[in-house]
Parts: C-alpha cells; structure tokens; sequence
C-alpha cells in the first residue's frame, strides 16, 4: 500500500504488540495470528481480509527501515512535531519547497498553499519521545541544528534532490513476504498382495493435474509414501507441501510378507513328511516351484528358497516354505487298524511325545 495511508493504519494494533516491540516479539505475533486466519486454515470471508491485515502489518514492522518510515509519519499525524505559519527569519522555510517534502509523503494536498514562510518547532511529544530533528535525520542527514524544545529550519534539505527514485525514503516500496511453505496433502489406495511385492505405478491427482507415481516393491500395509512437491502450492515463493499416499494392502491367502522375505505354508501328508518328498508347486506369481521336504519333518519346519522373495533396492529377500502336516479327518476301519499298527511300532517315539507333553523324566 501507499505509504501516506499509513497514518490511517495502527499495525501495532493488528498485531498486538507494543510500539517498543522487539523483532522476535513481532515475528511471533505474527506466525500466531497467521495460523489462526490463513485461508488455508480459515474460509470465512472475515479470516481472509484479516490475514491481509497482519500480513501488511508484517511485512512494514518486520522490515527495519520501513519500521522507522511508519513511526515517522505516524509521528508527523499525530503531532509530534508543531508547524506554525507566519514571516520573518531564522527558522523560516519556503511553503513552496515544504510542500515538496508533505507531498512526497502524503500526497499533493498535505501540503500548504501560497507563498508565505513556515516556521517549526520541535517539541519531543511524539510517540517514543521523538522530535522533528529524529524525524528529518531519518530522511537522511537533512535536519536542522536546533536542539529538542528549540526552533530550526531547514537548512539543508533540497526537496528536488530527494524525489523518488533518488533515494526518498519516503517514496513507495515493493512489499515483501517471507516465503511460506504449502500445506500437505494426503491420499489413499489399496493395492493386491502381488502388487505390494512387486511394487506399482499409480496414478494421482493434484494441483489440478494428474500424475504418476511408484509405489516401490514391499511396501507394508498401512505404510504412508511421500511425493514430493505434490501438496498444497507454496506462497511468495514457498516450496509446495508434499503429498502422502496411504497404502493398504491385501492379503493372500497363501502368503505373507515378512520384511524382504516371502512366507507360505506347504500342506504334507504324515508319509511326505515323515519319509520325505520333492513337493511340486507355484510361486506368488506362478512360476514353477520345487520343494525338498526332509525325512522327519515336523509341521512349522522352515524350508528356505534363497533369491525367491522380494526385489527391493536394498537387496533381495528369500522364500521360506513352513512345512504343515495335515490328517485325514475320517477313516475307515482298515485305516484306522493301520494306524493302530504304526503306533505300536513306534511306541518309543510315541513314549518321547508323551514326556515332552508332560515335562517328566524317566
């Protein structure tokens, strides 16, 4: 905004902060008012033009030179400094060149009109103690020699010499912003047990375009993936949020998932896995498997299938087969006879079963 609207704007009050506020004090007040409006955060028509309010604010009282522009001529509106028309010498200054400086500030009417000569008086009951002298030293050197209380004129000010463009202090500047990062976003997306393990590209949407992404192999159910720069857009310059792609995963009836590693359970007969066999299956993804059971297993044996798991960056896991022993749930008499008949020949066995059961020694 201009800078002769500023007498009509209290920025301290915006902020609410004192005028002897310190730059931290400001900054603060300003993150905490801003949390509470940002548009992003508050939709409400009166958050959004209370967020220009501070931002404005900001943006003047967090810059040290246009802080001490603003306290200038919050000064001059509110009296610290006494003008006073009449003639003579000593202390006289040109309505004609004073205006120069008024308009420079104010505009073309905040300054007087006719020829007659100004003369001023620097009282010191300005905001902060401040007199004519603090004020024109700020413009740059062009003060009088006259002490607070006292009468000077200006003696060395060319008005002509500090217009806009050649150093005017008073003249209109660019407004600055801190840059501000985006928000995040957050989506969501179900993916197949084979899909997790070999990894997925996905299509999103954000920002109003569409995209793809990659899902990298053995990504776990209920894992989050960040893209980056695909959140909220950055203001003044801010790097955007990132989006963060929530990720279910189905299961598989057959197998899991186990770090790197791939687990299923291999289904055995009491024969395969008392006298051994060479199991014929399929792997996650149909390709032909081989299993050498032992003789001897016992259901929960791990067989391990090294190179047979998941691909990831960071290595490559293995296939682990746990052997499970499965009995016939009805037989018939000849059956059953049979296996009355192994348990008597493998009554030792049967024996060793029963102490491990029972925690005795024999």
């Amino acid at each position: 905004m201009a800078e002769n609207e500023w007498l009509n704007k209290d920025f301290y009050a915006t902020l609410g902060v004192s005028k002897s506020a310190t730059p931290e004090e400001i900054t603060k007040a300003y993150r905490k008012l801003a949390r509470k409006y940002h548009p992003d955060l508050n939709k409400t028509k009166e958050a959004e033009e209370k967020f220009k309010d501070i931002s404005e604010a900001y943006d003047v009282l967090n810059n040290k030179e246009q802080r001490q522009r603003y306290d200038a001529i919050r000064q001059f509106g509110m009296g610290g400094a006494r003008f006073t028309g009449g003639s003579g010498s000593g202390g006289a200054y040109s309505s004609a060149d004073f205006s120069d400086l008024f308009s420079s500030m104010f505009g073309p009417s905040a300054a007087g009109s006719g020829g007659q000569n100004i003369h001023f008086t620097t009282t010191g009951s300005g905001p902060e103690g401040m007199n004519l002298n603090d004020i024109l030293n700020m413009m740059g050197g062009m003060g009088g020699s006259g002490a607070s209380g006292s009468t000077g004129s200006f003696n060395s000010y060319s008005p002509r010499s500090h217009g806009a463009g050649n150093g005017n202090p008073f003249a209109p500047q660019e407004e600055s912003h801190e840059p501000v990062r985006g928000g995040d976003k957050n989506a969501s997306i179900t993916l197949s047990f084979r899909q997790a393990v070999k990894g997925a590209t996905i299509s999103l949407g954000s920002l109003g375009k569409k995209f793809k992404t990659h899902i990298p192999a053995g990504v776990k159910n209920g894992q989050k993936i960040r893209v980056p720069g695909k959140g909220k857009v950055g203001r003044f310059g801010g790097a955007n949020g990132d989006l963060y792609v929530h990720v279910t995963v189905q299961p598989d009836p057959v197998f899991t998932m186990d770090g790197r590693d791939l687990k299923m359970t291999l289904p055995l007969t009491y024969g395969e896995a008392a006298l051994g066999a060479t199991i014929e299956g399929q792997d996650l993804f149909g390709n032909p498997l081989e299993v050498e059971v032992p003789a001897g297993s016992s259901s929960g044996t791990e067989i391990r299938l090294p190179g047979r798991g998941v691909h990831t960056r960071k290595g490559t896991g293995d296939l682990i087969v746990v052997t499970s022993i499965r009995v016939p749930q009805k037989l018939n008499a000849k059956q059953k006879k049979a296996v009355e008949n192994l348990e008597s020949l493998t009554a030792d066995f049967k024996e060793s079963i029963a102490q491990k059961r029972t925690g005795s020694k024999r």
